[in-house]
């Protein structure tokens, strides 16, 4: 039998099967639509006194590090000729809280106009939690982006990975932070399968899971997010107590721009690849940022990135012990880069004189695995702190020209639920006292009546502390009493 007969024979079975539920290799659906009545768009049953909260990363977003995203549609805005909703906004990411408006369009709720602080924040969102409207608007005028059915057999073709058509999946019952809902599943295959989770009547997507196109190598995470909170009608302002670490910055007089970079290429101790870092300022300040330029490249070909690192920045002392951990600090085990190029804002929590960042990398693979060790290695760099009196009087002198890590606090919210013990907390406290961010006037700690049995009454201050609700200040002059008068034992 020849080929063209055997073409034939297939092409009259697959019209028998029926082509619209017809899969081709793995996961590669060409046609779907789900058994459920209904349509949906980007932005359906939104309005005002919406309240939302999410746990969200992006690709671009610090190579997709979750942030925590906080929203409450206040009513509407004005924007030249058009009317908009107004949208407050709190980020949390890592140890930085940004607060901010969005104007989001009527049509389809994505940032149109938002204030500077949240440039990349708005980006984010419209990548992830607002992609769908380009496939599903508001606007029922619109026959290729209006509303879509459950039961559509396509939603439409997405163009950045070769055609692949955006489909409804399937129903599916899942658990939100808002309570258990039925959704329908639509996606994508693209060598992965890319899934997001949606509510009928409801604004904005509840869940989703979706990966970079890459043409080799393992897929690193395109968009991750998932609703922690929603509630309606909410009428007070919810972040009108919430200060913006964004504003400390202003004050402290941190540079926000940055240029004249210090660069280097460099081998780890393992000589297991090349780093070229790069950093500004030249001479960062206490309390603000450093930004961070980082490549790693194959150790035997200078222009070949290496993809899939998990790596971290330490601080480490003379002998190259950790000191501190920017992964730790934003409740990570490590940080993870598909590409080989990472930039980001590092945080100087060390106070003035010449500290010791190592860039240490752990490994190779998949993200959420253990990394492969083989290329494992750190490079030390040494960067000079300059002293900024500025931190000192802004923390009203009770603490030093050091700020409080967030480990310390993640430790204290641990040690109030119960999740770690006495001795662990008071090891954090023993690093604010050794990094002098607590002073403890000497000879009145009474150390025969002192123990690390810690009194359960005070962990209420600690949990308080952990959860906003007292200031790093409260906490510290709190710790300091107890030291001073016996009670813990540091």
């Amino acid at each position: 039998m020849n080929h063209f007969l055997i073409k034939c024979i297939f092409l009259i079975f697959l019209l028998s099967v029926g082509l619209s539920n017809f899969s081709f290799g793995q996961g590669v659906q060409t046609s779907g639509g789900v058994n459920v009545d209904g349509s949906w768009y980007l932005g359906e049953g939104l309005q005002k006194g919406d309240y939302f909260e999410y746990s969200l990363c992006e690709l671009d977003l610090n190579d997709c590090a979750p942030i925590t995203l906080k929203m409450w549609i206040k009513g509407d805005v004005s924007n030249e000729s058009e009317s908009l909703w107004d949208a407050k906004v709190v980020v949390i990411d890592g140890n930085k809280i940004v607060k901010g408006s969005m104007g989001l369009g009527k049509q389809a709720p994505e940032p149109i106009i938002f204030d500077d602080n949240l440039h990349d924040y708005a980006i984010a969102f419209k990548s992830s939690l607002a992609w769908l409207s380009a496939f599903a608007t508001g606007n029922e005028n619109d026959l290729i982006h209006g509303p879509k059915e459950f039961r559509d057999s396509a939603w439409g073709k997405i163009g950045a990975i070769g055609g692949a058509q955006l489909i409804p999946l399937r129903a599916e019952q899942i658990a939100t932070g808002a309570g258990i809902t039925d959704t329908v599943v639509v996606g994508w295959y693209s060598g992965n399968n890319n899934e997001i989770w949606i509510v009928d009547d409801f604004p904005f997507p509840v869940k989703a899971l979706t990966y970079a196109w890459v043409t080799t190598g393992i897929a690193p995470i395109e968009m991750k997010f998932n609703l922690l909170d929603f509630k309606e009608n909410v009428i007070d302002d919810p972040f009108a107590d919430v200060e913006s670490t964004i504003q400390r910055e202003e004050l402290l007089g941190c540079p926000t721009v940055f240029h004249d970079y210090v660069s280097k290429r460099v081998s780890t101790n393992t000589s297991s690849m090349g780093i070229q870092y790069n950093y500004s300022p030249k001479i960062p300040l206490e309390g603000c940022n450093i930004d961070w330029k980082i490549n790693f490249y194959n150790k035997y070909n200078d222009v070949e990135f290496i993809d899939q690192v998990h790596y971290d920045i330490w601080t480490v002392d003379e002998k190259g012990t950790r000191l501190r951990s920017y992964a730790q600090d934003i409740g990570r085990d490590d940080l993870f880069n598909g590409f080989g190029q990472v930039h980001l804002l590092f945080p100087v929590m060390e106070k003035a004189g010449v500290a010791r960042y190592a860039i240490f990398v752990h490994g190779a693979g998949p993200e959420f695995s253990v990394p492969d060790p083989e290329i494992a290695g750190y490079a030390i760099i040494e960067i000079e702190i300059a002293e900024n009196p500025r931190l000192k009087e802004l923390d009203g002198g009770v603490t030093s020209s050091l700020v409080i890590p967030p480990w310390i606090k993640n430790n204290a919210g641990w040690w109030a639920d119960g999740q770690i013990d006495d001795n662990s907390f008071v090891q954090g406290i023993q690093f604010l006292i050794k990094e002098r961010i607590m002073e403890i006037p000497p000879g009145t700690q009474n150390s025969d009546s002192a123990s690390n049995e810690i009194p359960a009454w005070i962990k209420n201050n600690a949990g308080w502390w952990a959860d906003g609700q007292i200031d790093d200040n409260s906490f510290v002059q709190g710790i300091q009493w107890l030291i001073t008068n016996g009670i813990m034992k540091v």
